[in-house]
């Protein structure tokens, strides 16, 4: 049976998960466009892409690592392990969980795990889509000069 702590994980998680999607598609394509319209040198562009996907990512990683630790204080999940003084550490699970790097000083405990467990998935997806992105770019601009 969900209680209100579960209903809160899982409804938090769902709009986190629905704001990172939509952050990534639109970076993605804005990103995508410029590569289109830009002339200046394969070096920028492609540093353009790459800093602006990075970017995407640590805004995702922060989105679900204010969430956590909105949630622990909110409901009955915790994170075990080390202590977690602030709001960095929150993020430091969330950018452990995002990469699917794997817990060791910290991890979650009680409903806060739906959230990293998702998290996990989402920032795999995410992180794909970028390897995508940044592959069909490369092959579309690869051999332009400059």
């Amino acid at each position: 049976m969900l209680d209100s702590s579960h209903l809160a994980v899982v409804g938090t998680t769902l709009l986190v998960v629905a704001a990172c999607v939509l952050l990534h598609f639109e970076v993605s394509s804005v990103l995508s466009r410029l590569m289109r319209r830009t002339s200046p040198s394969r070096r920028r562009r492609f540093l353009g892409l790459m800093f602006g996907l990075l970017t995407a990512h640590v805004a995702e990683i922060w989105l679900f690592g204010l969430a956590a630790w909105w949630l622990e204080g909110t409901t009955s999940g915790a994170v075990a392990g080390a202590p977690m003084v602030n709001g960095l550490d929150y993020v430091y699970l969330s950018a452990i969980t995002y990469t699917t790097l794997g817990y060791g000083d910290v991890f979650p405990e009680g409903p806060l795990r739906f959230l990293m467990g998702t998290e996990s998935l989402t920032g795999f997806m995410m992180i794909t889509w970028s390897a995508s992105l940044t592959f069909l770019e490369m092959q579309r601009h690869w051999n332009d000069r400059g």
